[in-house]
Parts: C-alpha cells; structure tokens; sequence
C-alpha cells in the first residue's frame, strides 16, 4: 500500500523534531514499524539522515545551551588542575609561570567568546570571567613577582563569580 509523502514527511518530524522513538512516531501517524525503518533507512541512502537531524533539532533548542555549558564546565576544570600544577610546580621560575598564566590567559578568554556566543546567557559570567583572566594576565606580564600570591586568591574568587552569575 502507497502512503502520500506527507505522512512520512510527519513520521520524520515527530521522529526528528519530537524526539519520539521510531516505534511511537510510527504508531502515532498509523504506519507500520517496519515501514517507519524502511523510510529511514530509504531517506539515510538518499542522503537525509534522520539521526543526525534529530541531533542538529537537540543542539537547535535547549540542547545548545547545555553543550555550551558542558564545554565551558570541562574547560574550568582542565584549566583549575593547569593553575594547581604550576602553583606547586617547584621547577618552574616566576617567568615561565607568568607564561603558563598569560598563554592560560588566552586560551580563557577564546573558549568564553565561544562559550558567549553559543549561549548568551552564559556570556556574564564569561564577561566577568575575562576580566579576570586579562587582570591575571597583566599581573603576570607586570608582576610576575606578585604571580603566587594572585594565584592564591584569584581561583576562589572565580568561584564566588561563578555562583554569582553562572
């Protein structure tokens, strides 16, 4: 039996856009389970993939925000264990530790813009964020004898501003 391409036009979109199982979109739109796999494994050889659809209409909604959340969540925690191991590191002078800062420095602030720019709601706490990155960085640029002793207060008012504004 022929069904009209709308209906698997509406089979794709809960599917994709709903997020429903193949089974329940199927069941939903009265088709068959098997036809449902059938469209999508026809629709994947014509180059519509309907996986990687459903995930672009995750990151499109509430999903963009989480992964911009995650990555900036993940990059704090790769860059508090980098400040750790140079505040203990006993074999690196105050020079290359204002090296370490500044590069760090860096790194922040472009992983912020993108964290920014990927979700807006983040991007106070990543203007705050900066400021202090840019400030540790001049530090280190200016003071690098003052480099110790900023670590040891500016990592946990980075915490304070994270509950602040993240």
């Amino acid at each position: 039996m022929a069904h009209p391409p709308e209906l698997r036009a509406k089979v794709r979109a809960s599917y994709v856009h709903d997020r429903l199982p193949l089974e329940t979109a199927a069941e939903k739109h009265g088709i068959g389970y098997a036809t449902a796999r059938r469209w999508k494994a026809d629709a994947e050889n014509d180059g519509d993939d309907w996986e990687r659809a459903r995930s672009a209409a995750r990151l499109a909604g509430d999903g963009i925000r989480n992964v911009a959340q995650l990555m900036l969540e993940d990059y704090l925690t790769l860059h508090q264990a980098t400040v750790d191991a140079v505040k203990t590191a006993d074999n690196i002078g105050p020079l290359a530790k204002a090296e370490v800062l500044s590069r760090l420095a860096d790194a922040f602030t472009k992983t912020m813009a993108a964290v920014g720019k990927a979700s807006p709601e983040l991007s106070r706490l990543a203007v705050a964020t900066d400021v202090l990155q840019r400030f540790a960085g001049y530090v280190g640029d200016e003071r690098p004898d003052l480099v110790g002793a900023l670590l040891e207060v500016i990592e946990p008012f980075a915490a304070e501003l994270a509950k602040e504004y993240g």
